[in-house]
C-alpha cells in the first residue's frame, strides 16, 4: 500500500499521480524491470548521513552516488551512506528500503540528480516493495524543493 503520509500529502494538494502495482521487487533495477521502465527513468532513494543528519539522495536507478561529490557540494567531510538500522524507524509507514523521495515529509534534506530533473515524469517507490508512483516532475519539484546537484556516476 502507498505510504499514508505521502498519499495524504499528495491528495490534500490535488496532485495527479498514478499508482502502479508490480510483483515484489527489492532493488531499483528489479523495480524498473517489474514496471517496464528503463533504469534511467526510475528514481531510487539512497539514504545518506550528512553532518550527522539523515538526508536523501535521489538518482536514476542505473546510477551510483558519488560520496566525494556530495562532500564537495555540502562542504563537509562528514558524508556517508546510511545503514538501514539508522533510517528504518524514520519511515514508520513504509516498508524498509522502499521510502519515497519526499524528505520534506520526514524532515530531511533531498538532493536530486540533474538527470531526474530532465524528465517530465517521476517514477519512484510508493513506500512498499510492490507499488510505484508516477507523477509530473514539476509537481515533485514544487512540493519537495530538492537541491538539484550532480553527485552521480
Amino acid at each position: 500500500m502507498i505510504a499514508k503520509t505521502l498519499k495524504a500529502f499528495l491528495d490534500q494538494r490535488n496532485i495527479k499521480y498514478v499508482v502502479v502495482a508490480h510483483s515484489p521487487a527489492y532493488t531499483a533495477q528489479e523495480i524498473a524491470a517489474s514496471v517496464h521502465v528503463p533504469g534511467q527513468f526510475l528514481a531510487k532513494t539512497v539514504m545518506v548521513v550528512i553532518d550527522g543528519a539523515l538526508a536523501m539522495a535521489v538518482l536514476p536507478a542505473n546510477q551510483r552516488v558519488l560520496i566525494e561529490d556530495l562532500r564537495d557540494i555540502t562542504e563537509t567531510d562528514d558524508v556517508r551512506l546510511a545503514h538501514e538500522s539508522e533510517f528504518r524507524d524514520a519511515f514508520p509507514d513504509c516498508e524498509s528500503g522502499a521510502m519515497p523521495p519526499f524528505g520534506n515529509l520526514y524532515d530531511m534534506s533531498v538532493y536530486v540528480s540533474p538527470a531526474m530533473a530532465e524528465r517530465h515524469e517521476m517514477v519512484f517507490s510508493a513506500g512498499s516493495h510492490h507499488e510505484v508512483i508516477k507523477m509530473a516532475w514539476r509537481d515533485y519539484e514544487r512540493l519537495v524543493k530538492p537541491h538539484i546537484v550532480n553527485f552521480t556516476m
